[in-house]
Protein backbone atom coordinates (compact mmCIF):
# COMPACT_ATOMS: atom_id res chain seq x y z
CA UNK A 1 0.00 0.00 0.00
CA UNK A 2 3.11 2.45 1.07
CA UNK A 3 4.45 2.16 -2.50
CA UNK A 4 1.25 2.59 -4.22
CA UNK A 5 0.72 5.58 -2.27
CA UNK A 6 4.56 6.73 -3.05
CA UNK A 7 3.88 5.64 -6.73
CA UNK A 8 0.80 7.75 -7.26
CA UNK A 9 2.65 10.85 -5.64
CA UNK A 10 5.46 10.41 -8.01
CA UNK A 11 2.33 10.56 -10.44
CA UNK A 12 0.84 13.95 -9.09
CA UNK A 13 4.19 15.37 -8.58
CA UNK A 14 5.29 14.22 -12.72
CA UNK A 15 1.54 16.07 -13.53
CA UNK A 16 2.18 19.26 -11.71
CA UNK A 17 5.90 19.90 -13.33
CA UNK A 18 4.33 19.15 -16.70
CA UNK A 19 1.28 21.69 -15.95
CA UNK A 20 3.88 24.58 -14.55
CA UNK A 21 6.23 23.76 -17.91
CA UNK A 22 3.75 24.16 -20.03
CA UNK A 23 2.41 27.06 -18.34
CA UNK A 24 5.76 28.84 -17.72
CA UNK A 25 6.05 28.42 -21.78
CA UNK A 26 3.06 29.92 -22.73
CA UNK A 27 3.98 33.06 -20.46
CA UNK A 28 7.48 33.46 -21.91
CA UNK A 29 5.87 33.85 -25.26
CA UNK A 30 3.45 36.27 -24.01
CA UNK A 31 6.77 38.19 -22.59
CA UNK A 32 8.42 37.53 -25.71
CA UNK A 33 5.58 39.78 -27.42
CA UNK A 34 5.84 42.39 -25.05
CA UNK A 35 9.91 42.25 -25.87
CA UNK A 36 8.91 42.93 -29.63
CA UNK A 37 6.47 45.89 -28.99
CA UNK A 38 9.20 48.19 -26.47
CA UNK A 39 10.14 48.20 -22.94
CA UNK A 40 9.08 44.77 -21.45
CA UNK A 41 10.04 46.15 -17.96
CA UNK A 42 8.97 49.59 -17.39
CA UNK A 43 10.13 51.40 -14.38
CA UNK A 44 8.42 54.91 -14.72
CA UNK A 45 4.98 54.27 -12.68
CA UNK A 46 4.61 55.53 -9.50
CA UNK A 47 2.50 54.95 -7.08
CA UNK A 48 0.39 57.79 -5.03
CA UNK A 49 -0.72 55.24 -2.23
CA UNK A 50 -0.92 51.80 -0.76
CA UNK A 51 -3.90 49.45 -0.98
CA UNK A 52 -4.43 48.57 2.80
CA UNK A 53 -3.96 51.97 3.83
CA UNK A 54 -6.37 53.17 0.92
CA UNK A 55 -9.40 50.62 2.34
CA UNK A 56 -8.73 51.55 5.49
CA UNK A 57 -8.92 55.52 5.00
CA UNK A 58 -12.04 55.23 3.27
CA UNK A 59 -14.02 52.24 4.47
CA UNK A 60 -16.32 54.21 6.42
CA UNK A 61 -17.05 56.44 4.04
CA UNK A 62 -20.27 56.73 2.03
CA UNK A 63 -20.56 56.23 -1.53
CA UNK A 64 -22.17 59.66 -2.32
CA UNK A 65 -19.28 61.06 -0.14
CA UNK A 66 -16.40 59.34 -2.60
CA UNK A 67 -18.24 60.57 -5.23
CA UNK A 68 -18.62 64.29 -3.97
CA UNK A 69 -14.75 64.24 -3.22
CA UNK A 70 -13.57 62.58 -6.23
CA UNK A 71 -10.37 61.61 -4.79
CA UNK A 72 -7.72 60.29 -7.80
CA UNK A 73 -4.54 57.59 -6.85
CA UNK A 74 -2.24 55.58 -8.33
CA UNK A 75 -1.75 52.31 -6.82
CA UNK A 76 0.32 49.34 -8.25
CA UNK A 77 0.74 45.75 -7.00
CA UNK A 78 0.63 42.05 -7.70
CA UNK A 79 -2.48 40.61 -9.39
CA UNK A 80 -3.60 38.16 -6.90
CA UNK A 81 -6.99 37.79 -8.81
CA UNK A 82 -8.70 38.40 -11.83
CA UNK A 83 -12.95 38.29 -12.56
CA UNK A 84 -13.49 39.30 -16.69
CA UNK A 85 -17.10 39.61 -17.32
CA UNK A 86 -17.44 40.70 -20.52
CA UNK A 87 -17.08 44.52 -20.71
CA UNK A 88 -15.79 45.23 -17.22
CA UNK A 89 -13.45 43.15 -15.13
CA UNK A 90 -12.79 43.27 -11.55
CA UNK A 91 -8.70 42.50 -10.49
CA UNK A 92 -7.41 42.40 -6.73
CA UNK A 93 -4.13 43.39 -6.25
CA UNK A 94 -1.86 43.33 -3.46
CA UNK A 95 1.21 45.36 -2.26
CA UNK A 96 2.95 45.69 0.89
CA UNK A 97 -0.01 47.10 3.01
CA UNK A 98 -2.67 44.59 1.73
CA UNK A 99 -5.12 44.23 -0.55
CA UNK A 100 -7.61 46.83 -3.13
CA UNK A 101 -9.66 45.81 -5.91
CA UNK A 102 -9.13 47.66 -9.06
CA UNK A 103 -12.72 48.03 -11.79
CA UNK A 104 -11.70 47.75 -14.96
CA UNK A 105 -14.15 49.01 -18.45
CA UNK A 106 -13.39 48.59 -21.78
CA UNK A 107 -15.17 51.75 -22.72
CA UNK A 108 -12.49 53.52 -20.16
CA UNK A 109 -9.59 52.70 -20.67
CA UNK A 110 -9.68 51.44 -24.67
CA UNK A 111 -10.45 48.13 -26.21
CA UNK A 112 -7.00 48.02 -27.02
CA UNK A 113 -5.64 47.95 -23.85
CA UNK A 114 -8.61 46.00 -22.66
CA UNK A 115 -7.57 43.17 -25.04
CA UNK A 116 -4.16 42.99 -24.11
CA UNK A 117 -5.39 43.37 -20.02
CA UNK A 118 -7.60 40.06 -20.69
CA UNK A 119 -4.32 38.47 -21.92
CA UNK A 120 -2.39 39.25 -18.37
CA UNK A 121 -2.11 36.90 -16.04
CA UNK A 122 -2.43 36.42 -11.74
CA UNK A 123 0.96 36.89 -10.55
CA UNK A 124 1.82 40.10 -12.69
CA UNK A 125 2.79 43.00 -11.49
CA UNK A 126 0.08 46.05 -12.47
CA UNK A 127 -0.09 49.68 -12.15
CA UNK A 128 -3.23 51.58 -12.34
CA UNK A 129 -4.51 55.38 -11.99
CA UNK A 130 -8.18 55.93 -10.87
CA UNK A 131 -11.00 57.40 -9.00
CA UNK A 132 -11.56 55.70 -5.32
CA UNK A 133 -15.51 54.34 -4.91
CA UNK A 134 -17.47 51.93 -3.39
CA UNK A 135 -19.14 48.97 -4.90
CA UNK A 136 -22.62 47.96 -4.53
CA UNK A 137 -21.43 45.19 -1.88
CA UNK A 138 -19.71 48.13 -0.09
CA UNK A 139 -15.63 47.85 -0.75
CA UNK A 140 -13.40 50.05 -1.38
CA UNK A 141 -12.28 49.79 -5.13
CA UNK A 142 -10.43 51.98 -7.68
CA UNK A 143 -12.30 52.96 -11.00
CA UNK A 144 -9.62 52.35 -13.53
CA UNK A 145 -9.13 55.08 -16.23
CA UNK A 146 -5.21 54.16 -17.03
CA UNK A 147 -3.63 50.91 -16.78
CA UNK A 148 0.03 49.56 -17.76
CA UNK A 149 1.81 45.99 -17.36
CA UNK A 150 4.64 46.52 -14.91
CA UNK A 151 6.12 43.13 -14.55
CA UNK A 152 5.06 40.21 -16.59
CA UNK A 153 5.52 37.06 -14.70
CA UNK A 154 6.38 33.76 -15.95
CA UNK A 155 5.99 31.16 -12.91
CA UNK A 156 1.87 30.85 -11.83
CA UNK A 157 1.09 31.02 -8.40
CA UNK A 158 0.25 27.52 -6.78
CA UNK A 159 -3.35 27.14 -6.70
CA UNK A 160 -3.30 24.94 -3.56
CA UNK A 161 -1.39 25.29 -0.20
CA UNK A 162 -1.67 21.99 2.37
CA UNK A 163 0.05 19.21 2.83
CA UNK A 164 3.58 18.05 3.42
CA UNK A 165 4.70 18.89 -0.41
CA UNK A 166 3.40 22.38 0.09
CA UNK A 167 5.04 23.03 3.14
CA UNK A 168 8.82 21.78 2.08
CA UNK A 169 7.43 24.41 -1.22
CA UNK A 170 6.94 26.97 1.31
CA UNK A 171 10.14 27.08 3.12
CA UNK A 172 12.32 26.37 -0.16
CA UNK A 173 10.32 29.38 -2.06
CA UNK A 174 9.89 32.08 0.93
CA UNK A 175 8.76 34.64 -1.75
CA UNK A 176 6.62 32.48 -3.04
CA UNK A 177 4.88 32.20 0.12
CA UNK A 178 4.72 35.67 1.41
CA UNK A 179 2.99 35.96 -1.78
CA UNK A 180 -0.10 34.20 -0.96
CA UNK A 181 0.04 33.63 2.76
CA UNK A 182 -0.95 36.22 4.60
CA UNK A 183 -0.20 34.43 8.09
CA UNK A 184 3.22 34.16 6.72
CA UNK A 185 3.68 37.76 6.34
CA UNK A 186 1.50 38.36 9.39
CA UNK A 187 4.57 36.26 11.26
CA UNK A 188 7.38 38.69 9.95
CA UNK A 189 6.11 41.52 10.63
CA UNK A 190 5.37 40.72 14.08
CA UNK A 191 8.98 39.56 14.41
CA UNK A 192 10.70 42.97 12.82
CA UNK A 193 8.34 44.96 15.57
CA UNK A 194 9.57 42.73 18.00
CA UNK A 195 13.02 43.52 17.36
CA UNK A 196 12.46 47.42 17.19
CA UNK A 197 10.26 47.03 20.85
CA UNK A 198 13.72 45.24 22.18
CA UNK A 199 15.77 47.64 20.94
CA UNK A 200 13.34 50.31 22.09
CA UNK A 201 13.32 49.22 25.56
CA UNK A 202 16.77 48.96 26.19
CA UNK A 203 17.74 51.96 24.75
CA UNK A 204 15.62 53.69 27.58
CA UNK A 205 17.36 52.15 30.25
CA UNK A 206 19.97 53.30 29.15
CA UNK A 207 22.32 50.10 27.33
CA UNK A 208 24.00 50.86 24.25
CA UNK A 209 24.05 48.22 20.81
CA UNK A 210 27.30 47.39 20.28
CA UNK A 211 28.74 45.01 17.21
CA UNK A 212 31.20 42.13 18.34
CA UNK A 213 32.91 40.11 15.76
CA UNK A 214 31.09 37.53 13.93
CA UNK A 215 34.57 35.57 13.62
CA UNK A 216 36.66 34.61 15.86
CA UNK A 217 39.86 33.53 17.00
CA UNK A 218 38.45 31.06 19.71
CA UNK A 219 34.87 29.97 20.05
CA UNK A 220 33.39 31.01 23.33
CA UNK A 221 30.57 32.28 25.24
CA UNK A 222 28.67 29.22 25.03
CA UNK A 223 29.06 25.43 24.89
CA UNK A 224 28.69 24.23 21.81
CA UNK A 225 30.07 23.17 18.57
CA UNK A 226 31.27 25.77 16.31
CA UNK A 227 31.40 26.30 12.41
CA UNK A 228 35.15 26.38 11.12
CA UNK A 229 36.20 29.04 8.84
CA UNK A 230 39.84 29.90 7.13
CA UNK A 231 40.99 33.58 6.39
CA UNK A 232 43.36 33.36 3.35
CA UNK A 233 45.43 36.38 4.07
CA UNK A 234 46.62 36.20 7.57
CA UNK A 235 46.45 32.05 6.98
CA UNK A 236 44.19 32.21 10.03
CA UNK A 237 41.37 29.37 11.16
CA UNK A 238 38.66 31.11 12.42
CA UNK A 239 35.09 30.20 14.14
CA UNK A 240 31.61 31.36 13.33
CA UNK A 241 30.44 32.80 16.91
CA UNK A 242 28.55 30.61 19.13
CA UNK A 243 27.90 33.77 21.63
CA UNK A 244 28.85 37.24 21.77
CA UNK A 245 29.16 37.23 25.62
CA UNK A 246 33.22 37.31 26.22
CA UNK A 247 33.31 40.00 23.43
CA UNK A 248 30.85 42.13 25.73
CA UNK A 249 32.08 41.12 29.21
CA UNK A 250 35.58 42.76 27.98
CA UNK A 251 33.34 46.25 27.02
CA UNK A 252 32.21 45.90 30.75
CA UNK A 253 35.99 46.03 31.93
CA UNK A 254 36.51 48.75 29.28
CA UNK A 255 33.69 50.67 31.08
CA UNK A 256 30.93 50.23 28.73
CA UNK A 257 28.48 49.42 31.88
CA UNK A 258 24.95 48.44 29.89
CA UNK A 259 25.84 46.56 26.64
CA UNK A 260 23.46 44.53 24.44
CA UNK A 261 23.69 42.84 21.29
CA UNK A 262 21.17 41.72 18.81
CA UNK A 263 22.64 39.23 15.90
CA UNK A 264 23.38 35.83 14.54
CA UNK A 265 25.23 33.71 15.86
CA UNK A 266 26.07 30.03 15.06
CA UNK A 267 25.49 26.60 15.81
CA UNK A 268 26.91 23.52 13.75
CA UNK A 269 23.92 21.26 15.32
CA UNK A 270 21.59 19.31 14.21
CA UNK A 271 17.94 21.04 12.88
CA UNK A 272 14.78 20.21 14.93
CA UNK A 273 11.51 22.44 15.10
CA UNK A 274 13.12 24.63 17.89
CA UNK A 275 16.77 24.57 16.09
CA UNK A 276 18.48 25.91 13.51
CA UNK A 277 22.47 26.72 12.60
CA UNK A 278 21.94 30.03 12.98
CA UNK A 279 19.81 32.08 15.04
CA UNK A 280 19.15 35.45 16.15
CA UNK A 281 19.58 36.28 19.69
CA UNK A 282 19.64 38.96 22.46
CA UNK A 283 22.60 38.96 24.73
CA UNK A 284 22.86 41.83 27.43
CA UNK A 285 25.22 42.82 30.34
CA UNK A 286 24.61 44.96 32.91
CA UNK A 287 26.84 46.19 35.40
CA UNK A 288 26.71 46.32 39.45
CA UNK A 289 23.40 43.97 38.94
CA UNK A 290 22.76 40.28 39.77
CA UNK A 291 20.92 37.47 38.31
CA UNK A 292 17.53 38.30 40.33
CA UNK A 293 18.09 42.04 38.70
CA UNK A 294 18.51 40.32 35.39
CA UNK A 295 15.61 38.22 36.08
CA UNK A 296 13.08 40.73 36.58
CA UNK A 297 14.36 42.67 33.62
CA UNK A 298 13.38 39.75 31.72
CA UNK A 299 10.11 39.02 33.27
CA UNK A 300 9.17 42.47 32.53
CA UNK A 301 10.42 42.71 28.33
CA UNK A 302 8.62 39.83 28.13
CA UNK A 303 5.25 40.58 29.96
CA UNK A 304 5.47 44.50 27.97
CA UNK A 305 6.87 42.94 24.70
CA UNK A 306 3.36 40.85 24.57
CA UNK A 307 0.85 43.77 25.54
CA UNK A 308 2.86 45.93 23.20
CA UNK A 309 3.15 43.53 20.31
CA UNK A 310 -0.39 41.79 20.79
CA UNK A 311 -2.42 44.17 22.76
CA UNK A 312 -2.53 41.67 25.74
CA UNK A 313 -0.59 39.58 27.89
CA UNK A 314 -2.78 36.33 27.29
CA UNK A 315 -0.44 34.14 25.35
CA UNK A 316 -1.99 30.91 23.48
CA UNK A 317 0.90 28.30 21.97
CA UNK A 318 -0.20 25.24 20.18
CA UNK A 319 -3.28 25.29 22.58
CA UNK A 320 -2.13 26.22 25.79
CA UNK A 321 -3.07 29.25 27.29
CA UNK A 322 -0.22 31.46 29.34
CA UNK A 323 -0.44 34.58 30.99
CA UNK A 324 1.70 36.72 31.62
CA UNK A 325 0.38 39.12 33.90
CA UNK A 326 0.97 37.86 37.06
CA UNK A 327 4.59 37.34 38.91
CA UNK A 328 6.14 34.32 37.35
CA UNK A 329 7.17 31.72 39.89
CA UNK A 330 10.81 30.57 40.32
CA UNK A 331 11.90 27.04 41.51
CA UNK A 332 15.54 25.78 41.76
CA UNK A 333 16.77 23.37 39.33
CA UNK A 334 17.12 20.84 42.09
CA UNK A 335 13.71 21.31 43.70
CA UNK A 336 12.82 21.27 40.27
CA UNK A 337 14.56 17.44 39.61
CA UNK A 338 13.00 16.31 43.17
CA UNK A 339 9.26 17.06 42.10
CA UNK A 340 9.94 15.19 39.22
CA UNK A 341 11.31 12.48 39.88
CA UNK A 342 9.84 10.89 43.51
CA UNK A 343 11.74 8.09 43.74
CA UNK A 344 15.08 10.66 44.16
CA UNK A 345 15.58 10.99 47.95
CA UNK A 346 16.40 15.12 48.77
CA UNK A 347 19.58 14.04 50.31
CA UNK A 348 21.28 12.45 47.70
CA UNK A 349 19.84 15.04 44.85
CA UNK A 350 23.96 15.91 44.40
CA UNK A 351 24.79 12.18 44.86
CA UNK A 352 26.69 10.89 41.59
CA UNK A 353 25.77 7.13 42.45
CA UNK A 354 21.90 7.75 42.71
CA UNK A 355 21.78 10.14 39.82
CA UNK A 356 23.79 8.07 37.88
CA UNK A 357 21.46 5.39 38.82
CA UNK A 358 18.16 7.26 38.16
CA UNK A 359 19.70 8.04 34.25
CA UNK A 360 20.00 4.64 33.76
CA UNK A 361 16.71 4.02 34.50
CA UNK A 362 15.27 6.83 32.53
CA UNK A 363 17.57 5.52 29.71
CA UNK A 364 19.59 8.77 29.99
CA UNK A 365 23.12 7.88 28.39
CA UNK A 366 26.05 8.41 31.35
CA UNK A 367 29.40 9.13 30.85
CA UNK A 368 32.29 8.23 33.11
CA UNK A 369 33.19 11.81 33.05
CA UNK A 370 29.86 13.07 33.77
CA UNK A 371 30.28 15.07 37.44
CA UNK A 372 26.78 14.91 39.69
CA UNK A 373 26.19 18.37 37.96
CA UNK A 374 25.94 17.28 34.72
CA UNK A 375 24.22 14.59 35.85
CA UNK A 376 21.82 16.63 37.61
CA UNK A 377 21.52 18.57 34.13
CA UNK A 378 20.81 15.27 31.66
CA UNK A 379 18.08 14.20 34.58
CA UNK A 380 16.22 17.86 34.02
CA UNK A 381 16.50 18.20 30.32
CA UNK A 382 15.34 14.96 30.02
CA UNK A 383 12.50 14.56 33.00
CA UNK A 384 11.76 17.67 34.03
CA UNK A 385 11.62 20.43 30.88
CA UNK A 386 8.89 19.32 28.25
CA UNK A 387 6.57 19.82 31.91
CA UNK A 388 7.34 22.64 32.87
CA UNK A 389 4.27 24.81 31.32
CA UNK A 390 5.60 28.18 32.75
CA UNK A 391 6.53 30.72 32.26
CA UNK A 392 8.47 29.49 35.26
CA UNK A 393 11.98 30.93 35.84
CA UNK A 394 14.64 27.79 36.98
CA UNK A 395 17.38 28.91 39.06
CA UNK A 396 20.61 27.65 40.63
CA UNK A 397 22.21 25.20 37.85
CA UNK A 398 25.60 23.32 38.75
CA UNK A 399 28.78 25.07 38.59
CA UNK A 400 29.91 21.90 36.46
CA UNK A 401 27.90 22.97 33.39
CA UNK A 402 27.98 26.90 34.12
CA UNK A 403 31.43 27.38 33.17
CA UNK A 404 31.18 31.71 32.86
CA UNK A 405 28.66 31.59 36.03
CA UNK A 406 29.46 33.35 39.60
CA UNK A 407 29.45 30.49 41.95
CA UNK A 408 25.95 30.96 44.90
CA UNK A 409 27.89 32.06 47.94
CA UNK A 410 27.44 29.66 50.48
CA UNK A 411 27.32 27.21 48.02
CA UNK A 412 30.34 26.54 45.23
CA UNK A 413 28.22 23.63 43.56
CA UNK A 414 26.10 25.88 42.13
CA UNK A 415 25.89 29.10 40.24
CA UNK A 416 23.46 32.10 40.38
CA UNK A 417 22.01 31.08 37.32
CA UNK A 418 18.81 31.03 35.56
CA UNK A 419 16.79 29.91 32.54
CA UNK A 420 13.37 30.79 31.97
CA UNK A 421 10.91 28.79 30.20
CA UNK A 422 7.34 28.87 28.52
CA UNK A 423 5.94 26.13 26.90
CA UNK A 424 8.48 23.43 28.07
CA UNK A 425 10.75 25.55 26.09
CA UNK A 426 14.13 27.64 27.12
CA UNK A 427 13.84 31.27 26.28
CA UNK A 428 16.18 33.29 27.99
CA UNK A 429 19.45 32.15 30.07
CA UNK A 430 21.05 34.66 32.36
CA UNK A 431 23.20 34.97 35.15
CA UNK A 432 25.30 36.42 37.44
CA UNK A 433 28.70 36.93 35.85
CA UNK A 434 32.05 35.31 37.06
CA UNK A 435 34.48 38.13 37.66
CA UNK A 436 37.36 36.34 39.31
CA UNK A 437 39.96 35.67 37.18
CA UNK A 438 41.62 32.94 39.23
CA UNK A 439 38.22 30.81 39.12
CA UNK A 440 37.15 31.70 35.50
CA UNK A 441 40.66 30.23 34.42
CA UNK A 442 40.33 27.40 36.61
CA UNK A 443 36.92 26.60 34.87
CA UNK A 444 38.49 27.23 31.35
CA UNK A 445 41.10 24.36 32.53
CA UNK A 446 38.49 22.25 32.90
CA UNK A 447 36.55 22.84 29.82
CA UNK A 448 39.97 22.42 27.98
CA UNK A 449 40.37 18.43 29.47
CA UNK A 450 36.85 17.77 29.13
CA UNK A 451 37.52 18.90 25.38
CA UNK A 452 40.34 16.91 25.29
CA UNK A 453 38.39 14.26 26.28
CA UNK A 454 36.49 14.43 23.15
CA UNK A 455 33.62 16.63 24.35
CA UNK A 456 33.33 18.52 20.91
CA UNK A 457 31.35 21.79 22.85
CA UNK A 458 32.93 22.43 25.44
CA UNK A 459 35.09 25.46 25.64
CA UNK A 460 38.72 26.41 24.75
CA UNK A 461 40.98 28.51 27.00
CA UNK A 462 40.41 32.11 26.68
CA UNK A 463 44.08 33.41 27.48
CA UNK A 464 43.02 37.50 26.37
CA UNK A 465 39.85 37.21 28.08
CA UNK A 466 41.48 35.73 31.45
CA UNK A 467 43.73 39.06 30.76
CA UNK A 468 40.97 41.43 30.56
CA UNK A 469 39.28 39.84 33.99
CA UNK A 470 42.78 40.32 35.56
CA UNK A 471 42.51 44.18 34.79
CA UNK A 472 38.70 44.00 36.93
CA UNK A 473 35.21 43.50 35.36
CA UNK A 474 32.51 45.01 37.93
CA UNK A 475 30.59 42.85 39.66
CA UNK A 476 27.62 42.06 36.62
CA UNK A 477 24.57 40.18 35.33
CA UNK A 478 23.52 38.79 31.89
CA UNK A 479 21.14 37.56 29.88
CA UNK A 480 20.65 35.75 26.38
CA UNK A 481 17.13 35.91 24.82
CA UNK A 482 16.44 33.49 21.42
CA UNK A 483 14.63 36.16 19.54
CA UNK A 484 13.45 33.25 16.90
CA UNK A 485 11.57 30.76 20.20
CA UNK A 486 10.42 34.49 21.27
CA UNK A 487 8.59 35.62 18.21
CA UNK A 488 7.26 31.65 18.04
CA UNK A 489 5.81 32.41 20.94
CA UNK A 490 4.22 35.48 19.99
CA UNK A 491 2.91 33.98 16.88
CA UNK A 492 1.69 30.52 17.90
CA UNK A 493 4.29 29.22 15.70
CA UNK A 494 5.21 25.62 15.97
CA UNK A 495 8.29 25.63 14.34
CA UNK A 496 11.44 27.91 14.34
CA UNK A 497 11.48 27.38 10.38
CA UNK A 498 8.24 29.41 10.74
CA UNK A 499 9.74 32.15 11.91
CA UNK A 500 12.75 32.27 9.94
CA UNK A 501 12.71 34.03 6.61
CA UNK A 502 14.65 31.50 5.10
CA UNK A 503 15.97 28.57 7.21
CA UNK A 504 18.69 25.91 6.45
CA UNK A 505 17.07 22.88 4.96
CA UNK A 506 18.11 19.63 3.29
CA UNK A 507 19.50 19.94 -0.39
CA UNK A 508 16.84 19.87 -2.82
CA UNK A 509 16.36 17.05 -4.46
Amino acid sequence: MADDANEQESEHESERHADENRLVAERRAKLHRLREQGEAFPNGFRRSALAGQLVAAYDAHAPETLERENVVVSVAGRMLAKRVMGKNSFVKIQDRSGQVQLFIQRDVVGQELYADFKKWDVGDIVGARGRVFKTKTGEVSVEVSELELLVKSLRPLPEKWHGIADQEFRLRRRYVDLIVNEQAREAFVMRARAITMLRSYLDALGFMEVETPMMQPIPGGAAARPFVTHHNALDLTLYLRIAPELYLKRLLVGGFERVYELGRVFRNEGLSTRHNPEFTILELYQAYADFRDVMELTETLIREGARALLGRTQVEYQGQAFDLEPEFPRLTLEEALLRHNPELARDRVRDRTALAALADARGIPVEDEFGAGKLQLELFEKTVEPRLAGPVFITHFPAEVSPLARRTDGDPFLTDRFELFIAGRELANGFSELNDPEDQAARFRAQAEAKARGDEEAMVYDEDYIRALEYGMPPAAGLGVGIDRLVMLLTDSASIRDVLLFPQLKRES
